[in-house]
């Protein structure tokens, strides 16, 4: 009666024994000790949640190996997460020249689940992890050897929540995430799921609708961020490797307008495998597009190149 993160033929898979996602959420309290958590909760402020899962998720990946490849020295190349209107979770990984394999089925249940992201921070940056969160609670599983452990309350107060990799700090990649007062957080993350003291990375993001990225786009080393108004416009923020309050991201670059075109805008870094993290984006027909980056800021993208028809119109989030 668990979930298990898993990796079969560099594939991530989810098993559940016969249970969906809701039900091993929804039976769950007694095991997690809220009080254990309290110093990770969203504003670092002691909380409890009696909705907090009763049983673990079990990660049995094997050891070894790795689950995300790279070329040396450049963007990983990660699988992209994708959730149906009904709740099935699908991975799909990368086929390194642009596009995605057949996917492996993760489960059901995931409609409740009102942010999901990853990052990869177990196995030495080689597994899945994957968060989640229900109601106001954020939980934490690792594709490799840790249950799922509640990792704060107060999550709620977040409209955006997503990793664009390590912006600076340790080695882990960290979170971004934007409050309703339009405050932008860093939590830089931890091996074990958990992140140090947040960090203010600046206020004013409320005019933002979408934040998206993973990896360098600008070819100096270090992480950016991208967000999209609206209106339609793409900004790249260039990341300064500093983890200071409100000098994590330097000035914007525009990258160009009409970007409200798409419904979604994900990155999986680098998706075809010159080395480069790519942007990917899904418009309201339901087709895949793939932006592939040219490690300049000032035209941090070539045209896009289609690499998927109206078969993705049936999904609801992208990670």
């Amino acid at each position: 009666m668990s979930f298990t993160l898993r990796r079969s033929v560099r594939r991530v898979a989810l098993r559940t024994a016969g249970w969906s996602a809701a039900a091993a959420l929804a039976a769950l309290a007694a095991v997690i000790a809220p009080s254990a958590h309290a110093d990770h909760s969203a504003a670092s402020s002691a909380s409890s949640d009696a909705s907090a899962p009763a049983a673990p998720f079990r990660s049995h990946g094997a050891a070894g190996g790795a689950d995300v490849r790279t070329v040396a020295g450049s963007a990983p190349m990660l699988p992209l997460f994708a959730r149906t209107t009904s709740g099935q979770l699908r991975a799909y990984e990368p086929k390194g020249t642009g596009g995605f394999q057949p996917y492996a089925d993760l489960g059901t249940g995931y409609s409740t689940a009102t942010a999901l992201f990853r990052m990869p921070l177990s196995g030495n940056g080689g597994a899945q992890d994957l968060y989640l969160r229900m109601n106001n609670a954020l939980y934490y599983t690792a594709e490799r050897g840790t249950e799922t452990k509640l990792i704060g309350t107060g999550w709620d107060q977040f409209n955006l929540l997503m990793s664009p990799g390590n912006m600076g700090g340790a080695a882990q990649p960290d979170v971004i995430a934007r409050d309703t007062a339009g405050a932008l957080w860093l939590y830089q993350g931890k091996t074990d799921g958990t992140f140090l003291t947040r960090v203010q990375a600046g206020t004013g993001w409320s005019g933002m609708d979408v934040l998206a990225g993973y990896g360098d786009y600008t070819g100096d080393g270090k992480n950016d961020l991208l967000a999209r108004t609206p209106a339609g416009t793409l900004y790249l923020y260039p990341g300064t490797g500093s983890v200071t309050a409100n000098a994590i991201l330097g000035t914007r670059v525009t990258v160009g307008t009409g970007w409200n075109a798409y419904k979604t805008l994900v990155s999986t870094g680098d998706n075809d495998g010159d080395g480069k993290p790519d942007l990917i984006a899904s418009d309201s027909a339901g087709a895949l597009w793939l932006f592939k980056g040219t490690g300049k800021a000032s035209a941090p993208f070539a045209a896009r190149v289609q690499i998927g028809t109206s078969g993705w119109a049936g999904f609801n989030a992208f990670f």
